[in-house]
């Protein structure tokens, strides 16, 4: 369904709610009933939303005329709702084991990715007793070093730092993405090549970054083995979906484990793509990650929408983007290890919703994805709250908060969650002008005046609460499905196909065009624009230089 941020439908709830600041909702000792609920260890605190009962009920009609959940059902079926690939969207498949529910996804799929699972379990058992021999690997790993790029990195980055506090005490775990050379040498320069096991995360295996990076680190090990390309091979893994082709870059078949076309990137981390957070946490835990995502899934499957966190989630985005024409939303963990959340969330939701025409080729009717960005707070307070709280745009915000963390600095953590609950309520309520007058003690009036117009809050900024009981395998995959599915029901109120990503192909094609043109004359150049041109000109006279 196509978004109308001019329907009618919505006009009479914008022009009223134009007249109610968010102090005045708030003052509603019930507003909180329907808008805080809980699930998975986590509450979920929609209250300082500029919605109010008439205008969330319009927004639930709106979404129940969609037929999101024949929608729904279809994507937990393995329907190819992707459809200019053709291809099914079956990442719920990969917690199906920690569901209640029954999963409809098809029968073989479910086979493949239980057998997957054992797969990787009897690998994090070696790596955990010191026996991966038996697995024809190194007989010692220390150090594990996932890489790759995008889906193949964002996910499992953040899910292994988010839980630190659940490492297995034997590993430590290192992730190389970019091709800036810099990493790769520190990380070398930090590890011992004959303890260090090797993670290549590519479903095609021919991702340039990924190729590049893996090609560092094997001549780093094969030096360590003085050019013993048997040794060197049983320090590399690889999770690909073209097991030929890492064959033919030197990894054994049997140390291929699998990526299916019904999974993207940025939907991965239950997969083998998260192998090396199950190295990282343990199995036990890495199954208790999916099944918080799990509970996740048989919620969405089975609550009414007006009880449904990813439905809400969605409405929530819906009205700030397309009714209220909010260009951006911020993202703001008040946790240290969730510091990459926000660069997830990025990838899970621009690449997924950051689309302009529909399945059927024509424009949408609005606009879509909003721009999400953040960083971890009380830092962020320092850097860019001041625009949020006194700038000219109206940003979104989601506060994520731990009430019970993974140490004992009580006094640490109460500084955080107050600093949380301090923004989201300063947010909502601003400060009034009279408010800031009466605080101007010093000058005249017209000294006061100005001085109380500059420390002035308008207030009526939105926002909304996640709040994670403790940060466990569990909470986080809860946390991720919410995101997840709310992906899910934007795609579908927006009218978009949010599996596919073909706005990331072209950049990567005319990189390639301009690699061999770096090192190369004049003649290589004259098939790009001028300023592409004069640029590639530049970096070679330097170079010369």
């Amino acid at each position: 369904m196509s978004s109308d941020p001019s329907s009618s439908p919505f006009a009479e709830h914008v022009e009223r709610l134009s007249r109610t600041h968010l102090r005045e909702l708030l003052k509603d000792g019930a507003r909180g009933e329907g808008l805080r609920l809980r699930l998975g260890g986590i509450l979920l605190d929609l209250s300082r939303q500029k919605l109010d009962e008439q205008a969330i009920d319009a927004l639930g009609r709106f979404v129940q005329a969609s037929g999101w959940e024949k929608a729904r059902d279809a994507m937990f079926a393995g329907e190819p709702i992707n459809t200019s690939e053709n291809r099914a969207v079956l990442h719920t498949a990969l917690r199906a084991s920690g569901s209640r529910l029954k999963s409809p996804a098809p029968r073989d799929a479910l086979q493949e990715i239980e057998q997957t699972l054992q797969r990787i379990e009897k690998l994090v058992h070696a790596v955990e007793h010191g026996d991966t021999e038996s697995m024809g690997l190194a007989s010692t790993i220390t150090d594990v070093v996932n890489v790759g790029i995008g889906g193949s990195d964002l996910g499992p980055r953040l899910a292994t730092h988010a839980l630190n506090n659940f490492h297995l005490p034997r590993i430590r775990s290192h992730f190389l993405t970019n091709v800036d050379g810099q990493a790769a040498a520190d990380l070398m320069r930090e590890l011992d090549p004959r303890r260090t096991l090797v993670i290549l995360v590519s479903k095609t295996f021919t991702t340039q970054e990924t190729l590049l990076n893996g090609q560092v680190l094997r001549d780093w090990i094969v030096r360590a083995y003085d050019g013993d390309e048997r040794a060197t091979a049983r320090h590399f893994l690889a999770v690909s979906a073209n097991v030929k082709e890492a064959e033919k870059w030197g990894i054994v078949a049997s140390h291929v484990y699998p990526m299916w076309d019904f999974v993207g990137g940025r939907l991965s981390v239950w997969s083998a793509v998260g192998l090396s957070l199950a190295l990282a946490i343990g199995m036990d835990h890495f199954r208790a990650f999916l099944a918080g995502a799990a509970e996740v899934d048989d919620h969405f499957r089975s609550a009414p929408w007006r009880q449904n966190l990813p439905v809400l989630l969605s409405i929530v985005e819906y009205w700030n983007r397309s009714v209220l024409a909010h260009a951006s939303r911020a993202v703001i963990p008040y946790a240290d290890l969730l510091g990459d959340l926000t660069s997830y969330l990025q990838q899970l939701e621009m690449e997924s919703l950051g689309k302009h025409v529909t399945p059927q080729g024509k424009q949408v009717s609005g606009v879509t994805v909003p721009v999400v960005w953040g960083s971890v707070g009380t830092n962020a307070q320092h850097a860019y709250f001041q625009a949020l709280h006194q700038g000219t745009d109206v940003v979104p915000l989601d506060f994520i908060g731990v009430v019970k963390p993974g140490h004992t600095l009580r006094a640490s953590n109460d500084a955080l969650l107050s600093n949380l609950l301090a923004q989201a309520a300063a947010l909502a309520l601003g400060k009034t002008f009279d408010e800031a007058l009466a605080e101007a003690k010093e000058g005249d009036e017209i000294a006061r005046r100005a001085l109380a117009a500059q420390r002035t809050f308008e207030g009526d900024r939105p926002s909304t609460v996640f709040l994670l009981d403790a940060l466990t395998p569990h909470t986080l995959g809860a946390l991720i499905a919410l995101y997840e599915h709310k992906v899910f029901m934007l795609g579908h109120l927006w009218g978009i196909n949010a599996f596919d990503q073909w706005g990331v192909e072209l950049g990567k094609a005319i990189a390639r065009q301009i690699l061999p043109a770096l090192n190369g004359g004049a003649d290589e150049l004259a098939g790009f624009d001028s300023s592409t041109r004069a640029l590639i000109e530049a970096i070679q006279d330097r170079r010369e230089g």
